[in-house]
């Protein structure tokens, strides 16, 4: 008994994750590939690097109703929340799990993500992979998926008012809601896993 727990233990799995921001039109969404020896806390660098944010803000995970981040001594709600760096993809992840994380309380960017594929690896491969995914990560501090919302109508349906035009300097020129470049995400983790930022 005790020989068979401790073989499953020792057993490495990839999870395929399905990540899509909410509310928004189109959907923004990842799929990326990720160790069951990552911590919570190397996903969420892992979650960062693969749609495209800064990492200027807090985030916390919702999983099965227990919320997972980097305690803040100062809470004073006084429900500090599990430590992220202390919990491993292996323990909770499962087949069909779909679970929240929160990016930036302000904007309040909810990304809801599902487990769609597990498999059993014989070693692990040590870094995550973005298989896929359709839209370009929102601008900090753009209003969260209401304000960005907006301004994504703006440059469909007046793309020359000033309003758009204002967008689009405070954005980048260059911006285009519609580009995803899976290269340059694979690039970003990659860079991250080999010099052990997460």
């Amino acid at each position: 008994m005790a020989t068979s727990r401790k073989s499953k233990a020792k057993q490495a799995y990839s999870y395929l994750l399905q990540v899509e921001l909410e509310d928004l039109t189109p959907t923004i969404w990842r799929q990326v590939w990720v160790d069951s020896g990552m911590s919570l806390h190397t996903l969420h660098h892992v979650l960062q690097a693969t749609m495209g944010w800064a990492g200027a803000h807090l985030h916390e995970f919702s999983i099965k109703g227990k919320r997972y981040s980097l305690p803040d001594p100062e809470d004073d709600l006084g429900r500090l929340p599990v430590d992220e760096r202390e919990v491993l993809l292996g323990q909770i992840m499962e087949p069909g799990l779909e679970f929240k994380y929160l990016y930036d309380y302000g904007d309040s960017w909810s990304h809801v993500i599902r487990v769609e594929e597990v498999k059993l690896v014989t070693e692990p491969y040590g870094a995550a992979f973005v298989d896929a995914g359709q839209g370009a990560c929102p601008p900090e501090d753009s209003g969260g998926a209401p304000g960005y919302q907006d301004s994504l109508d703006l440059l469909r349906d007046d793309s020359e008012s000033e309003d758009a035009q204002s967008f689009l300097q405070w954005a980048g020129e260059d911006f285009d809601p519609g580009r995803f470049d899976r290269y340059a995400a694979n690039a970003a983790l990659l860079r991250m896993a080999w010099n052990r930022w997460a």
